[in-house]
C-alpha cells in the first residue's frame, strides 16, 4: 500500500547536504518537469526591483514578513539539502513523528506531494523551499494542471493497481488520481454535530499513518484497510470514495 501525504507550508530552516541531484530523486524521469518549475521559481524570486519582488510575493501568496522566502527560493539550485522527512514540518508531521519510529520500519511507499518537485519520497534529498501547488507560476502556469500532466503517466506506471491511502488536500489531490484510491476525510464530532476542522484533520492523519506503520499491517484492499483502522480503535465510516474518520479529541 502506498500512502500519499500533503507537504507542509512550514519547512526546516536549512539543509546540510550537497545541492539537489535530480537524478537521485524519486521518479527521475520527472527531471525536466522539475527543472522547468525550479528555473521559473528562481527567476521569479531573483527580481531586484521593488515591483519584481512585490510580484513574487503576490504570486507565491507571501506577506511582507515572509520576504526572506524569496532569497531562499532564489538560491535553490545551490542550496544545501536534507531528507524530505526532515524538510516538512507542521501539525501532520509532528504527529507522524518520523524520527521516533523504529529504524526497521519501511517508509519507502510514503510519498509527499510538492508544488516544486511534483512528488518525493521521504528519503529524497531536497532543499527547503516555498512554492505551493496553488501557485500560477510564470511562464509555467498553474502548477496543479502542470503536475497533473507530468505525474499521471509516471505514477500510473509506478503504483499500478496497488492500494493508495490518499491523505492529500484538495489541490494536491487533483494532480493525480490513483486507480485504487482510498480518500480520507477527518471529522470532529462535538455536541452531536460533525465538522471538518483543520488542526484535527492534520493531527489525525499524522497519527493514522504512524499507527499503521507501527502496526505492521499490510492491507491490500479497502476492506482490509478499514478493518485495520478499526482494530487500531479508530471510528471509521465508509464513504463513496473512501471513508471518514470521526474524532472527538486529539
Amino acid at each position: 500500500m502506498f500512502i500519499l501525504l500533503p507537504p507542509s507550508e512550514g519547512k526546516a530552516a536549512a539543509g546540510s547536504g550537497a545541492p539537489v541531484d535530480h537524478d537521485s530523486l524519486f521518479l527521475p524521469q520527472l527531471r525536466r518537469s522539475r527543472e522547468r518549475v525550479l528555473k521559473a521559481l528562481v527567476k521569479l524570486c531573483s527580481a531586484k526591483s521593488k515591483a519584481g519582488q512585490a510580484k513574487a510575493l503576490t504570486t507565491l501568496g507571501l506577506s511582507e514578513g515572509q520576504r526572506d522566502e524569496l532569497a531562499r527560493n532564489a538560491d535553490l539550485p545551490a542550496a544545501q539539502t536534507l531528507p524530505a522527512r526532515h524538510v516538512y514540518t507542521g501539525v501532520l508531521y509532528d504527529h507522524l513523528d518520523l524520527a521516533s519510529l523504529p529504524s526497521e520500519i519501511d517508509t519507502g511507499k510514503i510519498l509527499v506531494s510538492s508544488g516544486l518537485w511534483g512528488v518525493v519520497r521521504l528519503d529524497d534529498e531536497i532543499p527547503p523551499y516555498r512554492c505551493s501547488i496553488g501557485v500560477n507560476l510564470p511562464p509555467v502556469g498553474g502548477l496543479t494542471a502542470y503536475w497533473k500532466k507530468a505525474l499521471s503517466p509516471a505514477l500510473d506506471r509506478e503504483v499500478r493497481d496497488e492500494l493508495v491511502l490518499d491523505l492529500r488536500s484538495g489541490a494536491y489531490a487533483a494532480t493525480w488520481t490513483p486507480r485504487e484510491q482510498v480518500a480520507v476525510r477527518v471529522l470532529q464530532e462535538r455536541d452531536g454535530k460533525r465538522m471538518v476542522v483543520s488542526h484535527f484533520n492534520k493531527a489525525t492523519k499524522g497519527r493514522v499513518v504512524r499507527d499503521l506503520l507501527l502496526s505492521g499491517a499490510r492491507p491490500q484492499t479497502t476492506e482490509e484497510l478499514l478493518g485495520t483502522l478499526r482494530d487500531l480503535k479508530y471510528l471509521v465510516e465508509p464513504t463513496p470514495k473512501g471513508f471518514d474518520i470521526v474524532v472527538q479529541e486529539l
